[in-house]
């Protein structure tokens, strides 16, 4: 069969095979957890993908990264989370945080920030949650008070992947009014005064990703902090989610790619009543079931990515972006489910990886917008 559990297929071409086949040696080699101790948070993970080139993947050539296709980018987010979860997503949100500042920056005023990031030099965050603007991003109540000589900016972000870790915060706060016309984006370092950072949140799963809430008081940035114009936060944050989103899918398919091997494997090795469980008609079923689930997801993924290279349309751009997102974690889930049962009483001890994969999953039904979010644009789009 034509790699039936990858992103990147045999028909591709020959640049994206070999990214990865040598981001899955570097995985294996870097980011595979050894033990439960191991997967937490490690900064030296990060620093070994920036040796490797994998941090600037999302940023222009002139600005020190290697401009890869969003197709690309997702390979590297697919083979990571193979192995380990937690890296592959504070990766992805270093994209994000990536591109959006070199795509809205004015006049070059943040071109050292992206040089440092696309060497691996700093790592983004993204700073949007908030704990009454979740999914409702506009309802946002982090101020962003215009001062003579900058903004001042008094709030609290939540659930921020990376914080208290990351160099390089991407802020959204309300400079204006009511509503999504009222909020601006600033580029924010962490040595700012007045920027702090809560305790790691205590997670089911995705340990190596930590999170944590930011806090701003008092915290004084100059007006080049001001990414784009004032009032285009909300489409700034907006713009980056396609991309965000098809990440998220990636990572989901990379947990349900391993999920259905390992659980593959584990049937064709155990046996029970004198035969292996592969040959049982019930485990056969739940393993076609899995496949079902991951194949398509694969697909959509890379329509997903497909359009977003070839810069689709808005609407079919989001609305493809949201259906990978929205099936694949769903299928991550199932999948990773069924591989623990396939697992049986094994499956539900920490000695094997099915049963982190499984919580892992988890989260990512909900990160980037909740599959009920994204099953209500899916729909916008099509009854537009």
């Amino acid at each position: 069969m034509d790699r039936p559990y990858e992103l990147i297929e045999a028909s591709d071409d020959e640049e994206l095979q070999l990214l990865s086949e040598t981001v899955r040696k570097f995985a294996r080699a870097h980011v595979a957890v050894t033990s439960e101790e191991s997967v937490g948070y490690r900064r030296e993970i990060f620093d070994l993908m920036a040796k490797s080139g994998l941090t600037g993947a999302a940023i222009s050539e002139a600005l020190g990264g290697t401009a890869m296709s969003s197709l690309a980018t997702s390979s590297i987010i697919f083979e990571l989370s193979r192995v380990q979860l937690g890296p592959a997503i504070y990766l992805s949100v270093h994209y994000m945080v990536s591109r959006l500042i070199e795509t809205w920056d004015r006049a070059g005023r943040h071109h050292p920030t992206l040089r440092d990031l696309a060497a691996g030099k700093s790592l983004g965050a993204f700073c949007l949650t908030e704990a009454p603007a979740g999914s409702d991003a506009a309802a946002l109540k982090t101020q962003a008070t215009k001062l003579t000589d900058g903004y001042r900016i008094d709030g609290e972000k939540i659930y921020i992947t990376s914080a208290g870790h990351a160099d390089v915060y991407l802020v959204f706060a309300r400079t204006s009014g009511e509503g999504k016309e009222g909020i601006s984006a600033f580029v924010v370092a962490k040595d700012t005064p007045g920027i702090s950072f809560g305790a790691h949140e205590r997670k089911m799963g995705c340990e190596g990703a930590p999170i944590a809430s930011v806090r701003f008081d008092n915290c004084i940035v100059p007006p080049s902090a001001l990414l784009g114009d004032e009032g285009a936060g909300y489409k700034i944050a907006l713009s980056g989610l396609s991309a965000g989103r098809i990440s998220i899918g990636a990572a989901a398919c990379g947990l349900a790619s391993a999920s259905l091997e390992l659980a593959t494997r584990y049937a064709s090795e155990r046996r029970q009543f004198g035969s292996a469980i592969a040959e049982f008609q019930g485990i056969q079923f739940m393993l076609a079931d899995m496949y079902l689930r991951l194949r398509p997801a694969l697909l959509l993924v890379r329509d997903a990515a497909n359009k977003l290279d070839r810069k689709a349309p808005g609407g079919e751009e989001r609305l493809a972006s949201s259906a990978a997102k929205c099936f694949a974690t769903d299928a991550a889930m199932f999948v990773t489910t069924e591989a623990v049962q396939i697992f049986g009483g094994a499956g539900y001890l920490k000695d094997y990886q099915v049963e982190r994969f499984m919580r892992d999953a988890k989260m990512l039904q909900i990160v980037e917008g909740t599959n009920q979010i994204q099953r209500s644009l899916i729909a916008r789009s099509i009854l537009k």
